[in-house]
């Protein structure tokens, strides 16, 4: 009997196992998923108490991706569905909301009008931003720096005012040292197409009506549901949770995976779902150090506050701020999750989730405080922003130290680089998930998803 391992019980993990399960149904083969923590999920962590729903790491799914919905419906998932809420997101700066005009993608204004009623712009930024309909593409690629490609057609001030802090903060990353490819591809497309962002988004406004609605999903009890039903699915895959791998051991063509619980087993196939740090230390191979260290991390601490009070201390019809330009506080975002993910309280109490991020001039610092200590600074951030004064009833803290990949620059080289060394040292065993192939849960689906369908081919043509 040949046995697959497949390691990391996140989303990229369970979508190789699930994929793998539909491949090699009716095989003689032995599927085996091996996670250290006691839950399954990884950065996708669900945390409820007090009536309040709360996401430790993503909050949602982007919906539209090709790969989500297929699996919602092949887990029968579809009944749990629910998704955010409409509503205005805003830029906080000096001190003042100014919301981002809803015809607006990323911060990017879909339209004349859209770029208009931007309140954080000034007329000569409005009219530089203009530009972007008359001058011509002639040295950018999807490799080229986002920052860079946004700000010679839009000018400076728009991008630095109120595109760079929705896309720094989606990205974890600095804007001019992310590329087209690993942000929003599609923009060079529409430059290139119809000679301009503004036309392009002109041209395509039926992908974008509603821009809010629908856009992202989760379950009626938080993403967990997405992760107990893979568990209750795969029946024929053998769980090994609480159980982390020590050493990767090659012998004769086979993988023997070694564990601190449980005893070796030896592998025909190995998928490595996992942080890539984490992969490098299985594998224990010096010669791969270059190569591994060439992927950078960012790092995030988010504190929810849950509060005895109703969304209508909020303004009206709002989601959330990012913070530009401002000393009043010290937070990067502030999401008003009870407003947008109405499921999240069920008393109908107010939930928010305030975020403090690696890019922060004042991270190191941060990094460095108690709970207790992040949690007053969440409140008072959000008493300057918001004029809450009330003493939250629920408090949850959560840090992730060098647990978000950033695509800059170099990333893609690195990435084939990597996969160089490890197909010359490592034939049968494959590296997955977001470390490499993209940071969207819908992109760890599909890749997932390609792993499987590779290594069945793989079994079925020996």
């Amino acid at each position: 009997m040949k046995t697959i391992v497949v390691v990391g019980g996140g989303i990229t993990g369970l979508s190789t196992m699930h994929y793998l399960t539909r491949e090699l149904q009716h095989k003689n083969i032995r599927l085996v998923l091996v996670e250290k923590e006691a839950q399954l999920g990884g950065k996708m962590a669900t945390h409820e108490e007090n009536g309040f729903i709360m996401e430790l790491g993503a909050d949602s799914i982007v919906a539209r991706h090709k790969s989500v919905m297929p699996l919602i419906e092949e887990l029968g998932l579809e009944d749990r569905v629910v998704y955010n809420g409409t509503g205005v997101s805003y830029i906080y700066t000096q001190n003042e909301l100014h919301a981002i005009p809803l015809e607006s993608m990323y911060g990017i204004p879909m339209n004349k009008e859209a770029l208009q009623q931007s309140t954080l712009i000034s007329e000569a930024g409005k009219r530089a931003a203009l530009n972007d309909l008359t001058l011509p593409n002639e040295q950018f690629t999807k490799d080229s720096s986002i920052g860079e490609f946004l700000e010679y057609f839009f000018g400076e001030e728009l991008v630095k005012k109120q595109i760079a802090p929705v896309l720094s903060g989606i990205y974890s990353g600095d804007l001019y040292s992310l590329t087209l490819a690993s942000t929003i591809p599609y923009l060079i497309d529409y430059k290139n197409q119809y000679g301009s962002i503004l036309k392009g988004y002109a041209a395509n406004k039926d992908k974008f009506i509603n821009l809010s609605h629908n856009k992202f999903l989760s379950f009626k009890n938080g993403l967990r549901e997405l992760f107990e039903r893979f568990e209750e699915v795969l029946t024929t895959v053998e769980f090994l949770k609480n159980t982390a791998v020590t050493k990767l051991e090659t012998v004769n063509e086979k993988t023997i995976v070694h564990f601190d619980h449980h005893e070796a087993i030896e592998a025909d196939h190995v998928v490595l779902a996992t942080p890539h740090r984490m992969a490098q230390e299985a594998l224990g191979d010096e010669r791969l150090t270059p190569a591994f260290d060439a992927f950078k991390t960012s790092s995030i601490i988010t504190v929810y506050l849950g509060y005895e009070v109703g969304n209508d201390v909020l303004p009206a019809e709002g989601t959330g701020f990012i913070v530009a330009n401002s000393d009043a506080v010290n937070c990067d975002a502030c999401t008003w999750t009870s407003a947008k993910w109405p499921n999240t309280s069920k008393d109908g109490k107010l939930l928010l989730r305030v975020f403090y991020k690696k890019t922060n001039p004042k991270f190191a610092e941060l990094i460095k405080l108690t709970e207790e200590e992040l949690a007053q600074l969440a409140m008072k951030d959000v008493a300057t922003s918001l004029n809450i004064e009330e003493q939250p009833s629920t408090i949850k803290v959560s840090k992730w130290t060098q647990q978000m990949p950033v695509y800059n620059l170099e990333h893609a080289a690195a990435v084939k680089n990597l996969e160089q060394q490890m197909q010359s040292y490592y034939p049968t065993i494959t590296l997955a998930g977001c470390s490499y192939y993209g940071v969207g849960i819908g992109l760890c689906i599909a890749n997932g998803k390609e792993i499987a369908t590779r290594i069945a081919a793989q079994l079925t043509t020996v």
